[in-house]
């Protein structure tokens, strides 16, 4: 419950929905004027790109029209559920065109375009927003009835800008907090890759099966027995956990038991970079029998080092060789064809320094997608407070 009045935004003196292009029919056809498809719009910092332009005459039909100060709000799904919201700011001659997947809030006498921003881009609005779409699936859109009904929170102006700005100083901290985490995590990648080029002289390639073992620990399910199921995600980014299925759901599917320290691909997006080191917390959980799992022969090869080389231009490049097909799902990593790749084979106690190295990298990007979800917590918890008129 808010403590301040609330108004419908449909209201006149709080917003016009969607204004007409008849505000712009006296420019001439070769003004130029912004353009802003969806892609330009930001969801995570909230703001839009505005340097594409185009003619007038170019966009004034099948496109959504804008000016200066007004907010953009994505309908569809998931643009919406992603935030994709932005105020517009220095348009070209004060006029934007954008995709017609945008509803167009502009701010009259009782609300700033700042106040309209962050209550379209609360947790709570897009919920309940995303509970109103019409549509088929992958279609659905916010329909602009929703936007006219619901009610916004109104206090004074003045209260508005201190608001605005409270929110906006804190969330600046948490990006520059961010910023510094990400720089750490980039330095390490710098530092590992020139690592890694300087371990390749002179060294000693071998067939893969030479320095691991191909390791599949099958496992017999049972019907009312729980089984935590890990993902790999594509483009080198890691591994990451799956929602808990039970023997019953898994049915006759074979599963295999995941170890810490796993080498792991799978094998219909491994031409994709869905290649990983099971991590502390995957030790455990189970992978699909798309999962190809191999452990390092001790005192041959680590698994980090492997990773990282099957990650690089030459890694993938033979990945991607031994993956025939077209794409998705018709690229199968061959098991024979994997085996088969040749890796180098450097020192073993220069793959272990090099090890050490990744898994703090690795530590270190785990704490940057933690922030980031406490970020998105903290944030989403300063504009419920803020709505309520607590902050």
């Amino acid at each position: 419950m808010s403590k301040w009045p609330l108004r419908k935004l449909g209201d006149d003196e709080i917003c016009i929905l969607n204004p007409k292009k008849a505000e712009v029919a006296g420019l001439a056809n070769d003004t130029p004027v912004s353009f802003v498809p969806m892609a330009r719009v930001d969801e995570i910092s909230g703001t839009m790109n505005v340097s594409e332009s185009k003619n007038l005459g170019d966009v004034r039909k099948g496109y959504t029209y804008f000016a200066e100060g007004d907010v953009v709000f994505a309908k569809i799904t998931p643009c919406m559920e992603n935030g994709k919201s932005a105020i517009a700011r220095n348009l070209i001659n004060g006029v934007g065109f954008g995709t017609t997947e945008f509803h167009v809030l502009r701010p009259r006498n009782l609300v700033t375009s700042e106040w309209l921003r962050l209550f379209v881009r609360d947790k709570n609005f897009r919920e309940q927003a995303k509970k109103n779409m019409h549509g088929a699936a992958g279609q659905q859109r916010v329909p602009v009835d929703f936007l006219r009904d619901s009610q916004i929170p109104v206090p004074p102006i003045h209260e508005q800008h201190r608001i605005v700005q409270r929110i906006e100083d804190l969330t600046r901290r948490m990006e520059e907090v961010r910023k510094l985490s990400a720089q750490r995590e980039e330095e390490l990648d710098i530092f590992l890759h020139a690592l890694y080029v300087r371990m390749l002289e002179g060294v000693v390639w071998k067939p893969l099966k030479e320095v691991a073992s191909l390791f599949r620990r099958s496992i017999k399910t049972e019907p009312e027995k729980s089984y935590e199921e890990m993902g790999i995600r594509s483009f080198g980014k890691g591994t990451f956990k799956k929602p808990v299925l039970s023997g019953k759901q898994i049915g006759n599917k074979r599963i295999y038991a995941i170890h810490e320290g796993d080498l792991v691909f799978n094998n219909v997006f491994a031409w994709e970079k869905a290649i990983a080191v099971a991590k502390a917390e995957d030790h455990g959980r189970v992978g699909s029998h798309r999962f190809i799992t191999y452990v390092p022969k001790k005192g041959r090869a680590t698994s980090e080092f492997l990773c990282h080389h099957f990650l690089g231009d030459r890694g993938i490049e033979d990945i991607r060789a031994a993956s025939p097909g077209s794409a998705g799902r018709n690229r199968t990593l061959g098991l024979n064809k994997l085996a088969k790749i040749l890796v180098p084979v450097p020192e073993y106690n220069e793959q272990k320094r090099f090890s050490e190295i990744a898994n703090r990298r690795q530590t270190i990007q785990q704490q940057n997608l933690g922030l980031k979800e406490d970020f998105k917590t903290l944030y989403s918890s300063l504009l419920a407070k803020a709505f309520r008129g607590e902050l």
